[in-house]
């Protein structure tokens, strides 16, 4: 779940200068979306917002397995069946989620839609899975299992039944999407921000940079620290709100695509990174590897950095994000 009250931008309005920020705030993807911008006056700036949501549109057709028309849920029907031929677009955004699931060495997958919803996260389990459904509720995921073949530019899945998704990059993927497509006409700054999902470029009128204010979920009254982020993206993801609670134990919705076992001992994971894809998809691997494993990845990657709470609310960084509290 990205969680969008995890953190707040500061949007510093300003009318001394020409220039002045617009946001409008919609539902899209299935999720909270606000689009911000920097534009000279509400008639140019509401035409860039249009121009932002018609590309988050096209990019849910692409890769929405809900609509049955997209490409991903053609890829998905015809599991164990035969090949499907994609667009580039689909087949490189593919192609990269099983870059990042190598690099988490399989703690991100995209075919984790294949698992079977044995955890409930309504208050309606009483009890926890055998280890035996456990095992077999997991038994069509692997990424190894999604097959690419870059000439012919097919898709195909080795077990029937297998399904993949994009609920852990989608958003992401769309937020830079827009920003790119942004930048392209013009828009000299601005904020996608897709429920937690956020993306920044340029500096807000007055030349400042925009800001992200991260707070401790389990004290929500006081931000720990307001970093400024700068031409990059910040994903935070949250699971203090989706859990269960077993033998005095707390099991959340995050769900190790390895073994069908909830994440535990993480609340709340903050990545920076330069695309917000990226970021979205480290942030949920993160809850899965822990804190150790999750911060020793991190500092292996130039560029990225990572803000940890684990479940007694205790703060872990990444070796070169400097916090003042």
């Amino acid at each position: 779940m990205k969680t969008f009250f995890v953190f707040s931008f500061l949007l510093v309005i300003n009318y001394s200068f020409s220039q002045q920020i617009y946001k409008r705030t919609l539902k899209l993807m299935g999720s909270r979306f606000d689009i911000t911008v920097v534009a000279n006056d509400s008639t140019g700036a509401q035409q860039y917002i249009n121009t932002a949501v018609k590309e988050i549109q096209r990019i849910e057709n692409l890769i929405s397995s809900w609509n049955k028309d997209s490409q991903t849920s053609l890829i998905n029907n015809n599991a164990g069946i035969a090949p499907v031929k994609v667009d580039k677009e689909l087949f490189d955004l593919i192609f990269r989620a099983i870059q990042i699931s190598k690099l988490t060495d399989g703690a991100f997958d995209i075919s984790y839609a294949s698992m079977d919803k044995i955890w409930k996260f309504d208050g309606s389990m009483i009890k926890m899975p055998s280890d035996q459904e456990i095992k077999a509720s997991v038994a069509k995921v692997g990424y190894p299992n999604i097959i690419l073949d870059k000439d012919k530019s097919t898709v195909f899945l080795k077990l029937k039944g297998m399904k993949i998704g994009f609920g852990a990059i989608g958003k992401g993927y769309a937020a830079d999407k827009a920003k790119d497509l942004l930048i392209t006409n013009g828009v000299i700054a601005g904020i996608i921000n897709a429920s937690g999902d956020m993306n920044t470029w340029g500096k807000q009128p007055d030349g400042s940079d925009w800001k992200v204010a991260i707070t401790n979920p389990l004290n929500k009254n006081n931000a720990f620290a307001l970093l400024p982020v700068v031409n990059k993206a910040v994903v935070t993801s949250g699971n203090y709100e989706k859990y269960v609670i077993f033998n005095n134990k707390r099991y959340s919705h995050i769900i190790d695509p390895r073994t069908g076992h909830p994440s535990t001992g993480i609340v709340s994971v903050s990545v920076f990174a330069p695309k917000a894809e990226l970021a979205d998809a480290l942030a949920t691997s993160i809850f899965v590897m822990g804190v150790e494993t999750g911060l020793n990845r991190i500092n292996q990657l130039p560029g990225i950095e990572c803000i940890i709470v684990d479940e007694n609310g205790k703060i872990y960084t990444s070796d070169h994000i400097k916090i003042d509290n």
